[in-house]
């Protein structure tokens, strides 16, 4: 791997004790957004998980307390739509030198983005190369519209994502792992069982072999990225997936990627399709 990645002999006993108990995660609840969008939060794993040992797999909104699941499920209260109704404004909005706007070439955002967000990650033929939807977002900004870019991350990327993420929420994740971008999924794969930092922690040890317990007060989800955006009320902000990797990167005192990279959109893919199966929630609500 990578010599930026700092590895000791620390190991996991390096990290907060784990609880003994698993808290079950809630196979029960049902999510249905302002009471008529029913959302699949729990479904049969991927056949491409057969070899982890998940048979099932769960939206990180299982594993919420009741709070934070109402937050999301209404959509006046989620404190994502504040970044969605600004979205909605930038869509229309003309931007760059070629005088264009978002709905000049892509018409109602409703009907155009339909189901966009379910596929992606995915390959882009005309450019040879894999992009993540903040990508293809960018790609318009600069190749379409003669605009500048987003900030990767940044409030409007994000708030733009999280407009896209409506239009397919209770659609199911599809998220393509063969052909052009097989390589590129095995590449965020290995990375998804990769310990690192001095913590010498991987994505698998909290993600697939933990979820349902707690690390500190953290209750430990499958860490789906099907709900993201997602707006996260512990930094009161609205959170794009790389962003996430990042922080989770960083807590196990590592050196990070920088989102947009090619290791996190590999990452990015395989995660994704994890999740395969699942509905699209985003903008989603977690602690």
């Amino acid at each position: 791997m990578t010599n930026r990645i700092f590895k000791s002999g620390l190991g996991l006993l390096g990290v907060l004790a784990m609880s003994g108990a698993a808290a079950a995660q809630d196979a029960e609840a049902r999510l249905v957004l302002n009471e008529e969008t029913p959302m699949v939060t729990v479904a049969d794993a991927p056949e491409h998980m057969a070899d982890t040992g998940i048979r099932t797999i769960y939206s990180g909104w299982a594993f919420r307390t009741g709070t934070t699941q109402e937050l999301q499920a209404d959509d006046f209260i989620n404190p994502a739509f504040l970044a969605v109704d600004e979205a909605i404004v930038a869509w229309d909005e003309v931007d760059g030198t070629a005088g264009e706007s978002c709905a000049n070439c892509h018409g109602d955002v409703e009907e155009s983005m339909a189901g966009v967000r379910a596929v992606y990650p995915r390959w882009n033929e005309e450019a040879g190369e894999l992009r993540t939807l903040a990508a293809q977002i960018n790609n318009c900004r600069t190749e379409q519209m003669g605009a500048e870019p987003y900030k990767y991350d940044g409030s409007e990327m994000t708030a733009m994502e999280a407009l896209i993420s409506v239009q397919s929420r209770g659609m199911p994740v599809n998220v393509a792992i063969d052909g052009p971008v097989a390589d590129i999924w095995e590449q965020g794969r290995e990375m998804y069982y990769t310990r690192f930092g001095q913590l010498e922690l991987s994505c698998a040890n909290c993600h697939e072999q933990n979820y349902g317990n707690y690390i500190r007060a953290d209750h430990l989800s499958q860490g789906q990225i099907n709900g993201f955006p997602t707006y996260r009320l512990k930094q009161n902000a609205l959170i794009q997936t790389q962003n996430r990797f990042r922080g989770c990167i960083r807590d196990t005192r590592a050196e990070t990627y920088a989102v947009g990279s090619p290791e996190f959109d590999a990452l990015e893919l395989y995660v994704a399709s994890r999740g395969n199966g699942l509905s699209v929630e985003g903008p989603a609500v977690r602690p």
